[in-house]
């Protein structure tokens, strides 16, 4: 008898991973470049849930369907060219369905077309340390040069856990409302037969065989267990069992979660979004500065010995790291709450010399609807002075990572302030609690300022994305 041709075509790659800390629990020919097939979809959609949370594009967002998204092969949604359907109806198909138009959709309305995409899906890639891993397309047909390895999918698929547990659930759907139709899980066969199997992508084409990127969790264990280049659907899940049962027999029972730290925003040039209002630029080489040298003003000086243990990291990595922090937050809480003596309001009223001159620029200073007389404002002291921009109505800032606890994201929002005090000045120190962890944000800097600060801040080596919110 003949063997079947995914048999025939595609060499097997396996690894079994503990997803609480990436702990490599089996793996054979883990490293062997192979088409991943429609595991790509796990890029796309990654990078799909990075521009939504990054503001880009909404999960309401209409696309239009290209004809190019329109003629992609099957499986598909059945879209057709010129039509518009909400974003999240893509993602769904995409996630549940395994639809090829669909992930085509994605990628063209984030990036305007799939070549583009698939620079952005490789930068992403990289940025996780998916070394072997190269994208041609946001759907997975097999395409020359279009590889990864089971590693890289594995390290993947942990990444869409822990980054976005939010649409997590995407995955484990049986059925979908995609908008034009219910689509139906391509693995809902393994997700209802394996306790608590919940994701995460399929994946099939005559070069790559029968893929799929598992996830299941049992109590506190959570094992990803990846298959490439098995020769049928039940054989693939008849090994991905085998190897999941491998994965909770060796995993520790109890081990201490480390998520994956998110990759650092990868985008290039300028990418405009649905509102023409809304630009965003975030890597590159400053060629001049966007801001104006700042004029002499009078300082205060911190008392030096506060100063120099903030900026120290070795002492911040001490046992003593909390106490150091608590005393460099009270030292600079002090000094910006009382202002030197020279820049005290003079009993005339006269506006304090550290308020900036008005220069021209598309950054507008708010101080008040109304401006007071000086004697109020000699009897009320130095005001707060919010800078926002004017482009579009936004407020703008800069995210420098999601940190398991308040405190670490904190911590980190003050060593940050401290090493890059030019670009961060004026800034706002803002943690986020989100179901992922806490995001360390500055915030109430104009665009062109968070733009300088991300790129400031990635020449250092600090990962950094700009966002932005309605005003």
């Amino acid at each position: 008898m003949l063997a079947p041709l995914g048999a025939l075509a595609a060499p097997y790659a396996a690894m079994v991973m503990d997803a609480r800390t990436g702990e490599v629990l089996h793996s054979r020919n883990a490293d062997t470049r192979l088409h991943p097939a429609s595991l790509t979809k796990m890029m796309t959609l990654y990078v799909a849930f990075q521009a939504i949370e990054r503001g880009e594009i909404t999960l309401d967002t209409p696309v239009q369907i290209s004809r190019n998204a329109a003629s992609e092969p099957p499986s598909k949604l059945g879209l057709r060219a010129g039509q518009t359907i909400a974003f999240r109806f893509l993602l769904r198909a995409a996630a549940v369905k395994s639809a090829n138009d669909a992930a085509t959709a994605i990628g063209e309305a984030i990036s305007g077309s799939e070549e583009a995409f698939a620079t952005r899906m490789n930068r992403t890639a990289s940025a996780m340390g998916m070394s072997n891993t190269t994208f041609r397309n946001a759907h997975g047909l097999t395409q020359s040069g279009h590889m990864s390895t089971a590693r890289d999918m594995s390290v993947l698929g942990r990444h869409v856990i822990y980054d976005f547990p939010q649409y997590y659930n995407l995955f484990s759907r049986r059925s979908a409302n995609a908008g034009v139709a219910t689509v139906r899980h391509t693995n809902r066969r393994w997700l209802d037969s394996y306790d608590g199997g919940d994701g995460i992508k399929t994946g099939y084409t005559r070069a790559a065989g029968f893929n799929l990127v598992a996830s299941a969790q049992r109590g506190q264990e959570r094992v990803i267990a990846t298959v490439f280049g098995g020769s049928s659907t039940a054989a693939r899940n008849a090994r991905i069992t085998e190897l999941m049962d491998m994965g909770f027999n060796r995993a520790p029972s109890r081990a201490t979660i480390s998520p994956p730290r998110p990759p650092a925003a990868m985008l290039t040039g300028t990418v405009t979004t649905g509102n023409p209002g809304k630009t965003i630029r975030v890597s590159g080489i400053v060629a001049t500065s966007l801001r104006p040298v700042a004029r002499p003003t009078a300082t205060t000086t911190p008392a030096p010995d506060v100063v120099v243990a903030a900026l120290n990291p070795d002492i911040l990595n001490t046992v003593v790291a909390e106490a150091i922090d608590a005393a460099v937050t009270e030292a600079l809480a002090s000094v910006l709450a009382e202002p030197p003596q020279e820049t005290q309001v003079a009993a005339q009223g006269a506006v304090p010399a550290v308020m900036p001159i008005a220069r021209p620029s598309t950054e507008a200073t708010v101080i008040a609807e109304t401006t007071p007389e000086p004697e109020t404002i000699a009897a009320a002291g130095p005001e707060v002075v919010t800078r926002i921009s004017t482009s579009g109505g936004r407020h703008w800032g800069v995210n420098v990572g999601r940190y398991n606890t308040r405190y670490n994201a904190e911590r980190v929002l003050l060593k940050v302030a401290l090493n890059e005090m030019t670009a961060l000045d004026g800034a706002l120190r803002r943690v986020t609690q989100r179901s992922g962890g806490f995001d360390a944000n500055f915030m109430g800097l104009t665009r062109e300022g968070a733009d300088l600060a991300c790129r400031r801040l990635q020449a250092r080596g600090t990962m950094c994305f700009m966002i932005g919110s309605e005003g």
